[in-house]
């Protein structure tokens, strides 16, 4: 037990009693004794002596005499503390001087609420002190509820999802374009995917009663397209039938491969659900469309390919100009020229010629002739090639930095959730007012009770489109910070003229340069080591 002290008051004066700490309590502390006898407006006191006092005294108590006169007695006092973070409260008593009352259990209670601390409260504590008070001692008399963070929604998909899965390179150097392992099969009834919903977590509280809200989550759903199962709770994704299934921009497609020899004037154009295997060439003037994979086992001339998924060509591609190649997923051919190019992960090639090609996260140009000449190409990550611009001084332009297309949803979203939230203060306006009303036992007719009851579903709605445009907003702004990450490499040569562009600047190169990295860092384009 600490050692403590009191006020002893008399006829003869008034002194301060000081109390021997037991079982191995600390020893009255000389500051807390001063700061408590000033705050009882007792300003005259030998310090020296106290301090003597309490260094000799071992057992039992000494009284000290601080003044002639007798004071009013002072009742027992309880000093309370709040920590930094608010989760805890505690309370220090003080004795009563002689003559003086101790608290109650009321009184205790009532001053730890007149100090704002409401929640919590630990009245074990508390009767455990009125039991065996215990003086200028810690005692935790409250403790708020930490939150219980939850954790973020994913999904689990039961095939290849792989994205980033790039063709094998051969010993010499070379892309082995022939044997690309691009379908995942599936029978029916097969597992495709599974939904692990978010756990939101509880909130909690601190002593003075705030509400402590759990750290934010992120919740998710499964998207699918034709011949997929989904059960009741909507976390479960079957195939409907014997095919294969592909994962293109988040959404789990299922569909037979279409297979045919060559696309020209024998086929027309190609309209398929699903993934397309074209054994031999794509024709001029003709297109493919898939919703899963375009995968060409020949060559492409000046036709347009349009994938769900990823496009595949192994002999490579040349658009005369007028052909493009959209994919969802990656685009990875031979070589690309004179063609438009759009991919939604990346692009990978041998060489670029006099092309216009974009992709989300990486251009890739790392075969053994490795260059990119003439033309605009895109990445938001990074452009990497052996050889970059020409000698012969093509027009040759690389770009990497923010995605474009995700600038523009973040901006929309933006747009969205100010007119959501306009609309949706304007229908709780509305639903006070009908609750006020009813509970002043107004009865609304049922024309009135109707609307009313329509306004809250659509404010519901309104809720949860916020906390889903939320998310996706939050999901964005991490994607547009990536401008000091995004870089170019060369691995050998970088011609002069070329353009360098990263985010919003740009640099024209001078000299020719080698086995170098483009970057953006403080505040300009740098070239430093590959």
């Amino acid at each position: 037990m600490n050692g403590y002290f009191r006020l002893n008051i008399s006829q003869a004066g008034t002194g301060i009693e000081i109390f021997a700490p037991t079982d191995g309590g600390a020893p009255v502390d000389i500051n807390e004794l001063s700061s408590y006898l000033q705050m009882k407006r007792i300003q005259q006191f030998d310090v020296k002596t106290i301090f003597e006092a309490i260094q000799n005294l071992t057992v039992g108590s000494v009284v000290i005499p601080l003044m002639p006169t007798p004071i009013y007695a002072e009742q027992e006092m309880m000093m309370v503390s709040v920590s930094a973070d608010r989760m805890t409260a505690t309370a220090r008593f003080y004795a009563p001087s002689t003559g003086g009352i101790g608290m109650g259990k009321d009184e205790i209670i009532r001053d730890l609420n007149y100090q704002k601390v409401k929640m919590g409260i630990d009245e074990q504590a508390i009767d455990n002190f009125l039991q065996n008070r215990q003086y200028c001692t810690d005692i935790v008399v409250a403790r708020g509820k930490a939150p219980r963070h939850g954790t973020d929604a994913w999904i689990e998909y039961f095939f290849n999802t792989d994205l980033t899965a790039r063709p094998e390179r051969k010993e010499d150097g070379s892309v082995d374009f022939f044997n690309l392992n691009t379908i995942n099969h599936c029978k029916a009834g097969d597992l495709l995917a599974k939904l692990h919903p978010e756990d939101r977590g509880e909130a909690g509280y601190s002593v003075f009663g705030e509400v402590e809200k759990p750290r934010q989550v992120k919740h998710m759903v499964l998207k699918y397209g034709l011949k997929i199962d989904v059960n009741e709770e909507k976390t479960e994704l079957r195939s409907q039938i014997n095919g294969h299934v592909s994962l293109a921009s988040g959404k789990v497609f299922v569909s037979d491969v279409y297979e045919v020899e060559n696309v020209g004037t024998a086929t027309g154009n190609i309209n398929a659900e699903g993934s397309v295997v074209v054994g031999g060439n794509v024709q001029t003037g003709f297109s493919v469309t898939a919703t899963g994979n375009i995968e060409v086992r020949g060559v492409v001339e000046g036709a347009n390919l349009t994938a769900g998924g990823d496009i595949i060509i192994a002999m490579g591609v040349n658009g005369m100009n007028r052909g493009k190649l959209v994919a969802g997923g990656c685009v990875i051919s031979k070589f690309i020229e004179n063609t438009e190019v759009e991919a939604g992960t990346y692009v990978e090639t041998d060489s670029i010629m006099h092309s216009k090609v974009n992709a989300k996260n990486e251009v890739k140009v790392d075969g053994r002739k490795g260059f990119i000449a003439g033309g605009t190409v895109r990445a938001t990550q990074q452009v990497s090639c052996r050889v970059l611009g020409s000698a012969m001084g093509a027009d040759t332009v690389v770009e990497v930095g923010v995605d474009p297309a995700m600038k523009a949803r973040f901006q929309v979203l933006q747009k969205e959730m100010l007119e959501l939230q306009k609309k949706r203060m304007m229908i709780q306006t509305t639903l006070t007012g009908a609750a006020e009303k009813m509970k002043k036992g107004v009865k609304l007719p049922p024309d009135q009770m109707n609307y009313v009851q329509s306004l809250a579903k659509a404010a519901k709605q309104i809720d949860e489109q916020l906390e889903a445009d939320d998310y996706e907003l939050m999901d964005i702004e991490d994607l547009l910070q990536n401008k000091e990450e995004s870089c170019v490499r060369v691995r050998d040569t970088a011609y002069p003229g070329t353009k360098i562009v990263i985010g919003d600047d740009s640099t024209t190169l001078k000299k020719e340069v080698s086995y170098c990295r483009f970057h953006y860092s403080q505040g300009d384009i740098r070239m430093t080591a590959y």
